[in-house]
């Protein structure tokens, strides 16, 4: 069957159509596999592994020092300077090999300490973060090669060899969750690294050696101080993302009970599925595009021309979730997570106004604005934690959900001023 004209004389169409039939795959693994673990493990089973899902981010942020986005971009703008290519990977390599060993030692002699905060002290799981330091090195390699695709804009090669290590990855995570429960379930998403990279390292590399020349990298930094400002932004962004979603999961379960912080895990866990759609397109699409903008006439058509592709999809999507909510429930989970239907009047909500806030808000990530976008997160991540801690207190669970719309109608309004010379204005734009 051929691609309408239409579609494929849009490049941002041409990536969302297929972007949109390989997610849809991927939804069905990941809906698949996520339904099997919830009734193998329950709600309190899918909070435990929520926790672990939650750290592995800040592991992965540090471990590559936060450099996947500035890859994306410099990789995108020197394709085809081999020299300046050289430079960015000999520095990468340097962050990576770094930050890889002290990540690694903070989780093989600190796994009691972090076993205890993350589970309070209810389960013995420390051998999972000794897994995770062996597995440290792989996920931050994993990312980089993610972030050279990324640049590329591969995205052909990049939506097949993502679906085909996802599915390898949920089958493994299943099958473990099936034969040791809880256990095997965290084994197994602590070892998923290392498959994972054998299987980008083989199926990427043709392509990588066209760019990474692996025998002459250098252990050397040139470009520290152009990436200084991604890592800054990522760890922000991640690190402190990760560590209230954290903290929050735990209050939950201390104040309210594992079971809830299991609903509002299993609310993230669909959340994250159906924004999958817009997440590839930010890393192949937005940023590669906003990064050759130099006007604000120019950046705004743009802004426009994305709102008008995507809103209007997700839109229908997220209306048809609600009406089928507790269908969504039964079939994705189980009757026993029955307790998330209030949940997703506010999540869907806030889904949709945070779809609006993050497609503007990358153009931070693409102009390196490291102020305006520190200063945002760190706004945004304040009042998620606090109206969330005060919510909680009336509406268990929902409060949580509820907290996550009030955060995003505030960031937008803050990034809409924090760029209004970007949005409004007729300027040349820096960066």
């Amino acid at each position: 069957m051929k691609t309408p004209a239409f579609i494929k004389n849009n490049l941002l169409l041409k990536i969302t159509s297929l972007n949109s039939a390989a997610m849809s795959v991927r939804m069905v693994i990941a809906f698949a596999s996520q339904k099997v673990i919830a009734v193998l493990l329950g709600p309190e089973g899918i909070a435990v592994l929520g926790n672990i899902r939650s750290l592995i981010p800040m592991i992965e942020s540090f471990a590559t020092l936060g450099t996947f986005n500035g890859i994306v971009k410099y990789v995108a703008e020197y394709k085809e300077d081999k020299k300046e290519l050289h430079k960015l990977f000999s520095t990468t390599t340097v962050y990576v090999v770094c930050a890889s060993i002290v990540a690694s030692m903070f989780l093989f002699f600190g796994a009691e300490q972090l076993n205890n905060w993350l589970f309070l002290g209810k389960y013995e799981f420390t051998f999972v973060f000794k897994l995770l330091a062996i597995t440290v090195p792989f996920l931050a390699l994993n990312r980089v090669f993610n972030g050279i695709m990324n640049g590329l804009s591969a995205y052909q090669k990049f939506v097949k060899i993502n679906l085909f290590t996802y599915a390898i990855s949920a089958v493994l995570v299943v099958v473990s969750a099936y034969y040791k429960n809880i256990g095997g379930a965290l084994l197994a998403i602590s070892i998923t690294p290392i498959v994972q990279f054998i299987m980008l390292f083989a199926l990427y590399f043709s392509v990588l050696k066209e760019y990474i020349n692996f025998k002459g990298l250098s252990f050397s930094i040139p470009y520290k101080n152009k990436l200084v400002a991604f890592t800054i932004m990522s760890l922000v962004a991640t690190f402190l993302g990760s560590f209230v979603d954290i903290k929050l999961r735990t209050h939950l379960m201390k104040s309210i009970s594992v079971s809830d912080a299991g609903y509002w895990t299993g609310m993230t866990n669909i959340s994250k599925q159906y924004l999958l759609f817009s997440s590839a397109i930010f890393t192949l699409y937005v940023i590669p595009k906003f990064a050759t903008i130099t006007k604000s006439n120019l950046f705004r058509k743009e802004v426009l021309n994305i709102y008008k592709v995507l809103l209007p999809l997700f839109a229908v999507g997220m209306l048809t979730i609600y009406f089928l909510r507790e269908w969504v429930v039964i079939i994705l989970k189980s009757k026993e997570f029955l307790g998330m239907m209030p949940l997703f009047k506010w999540q869907l909500m806030g889904d949709f106004v945070k779809l609006m806030s993050i497609i503007i808000a990358h153009q931070f990530l693409a102009k390196k604005m490291v102020v305006q976008f520190i200063l945002s997160e760190i706004i945004s991540l304040f009042l998620f934690y606090v109206f969330a801690n005060y919510f909680i207190t009336n509406m268990g669970a929902e409060g949580v959900v509820f907290a996550h719309f009030l955060r995003y109608v505030a960031y937008f309004f803050i990034v809409l001023f924090l760029l209004r010379k970007h949005i409004f204005g007729h300027h040349t734009i820096k960066g």
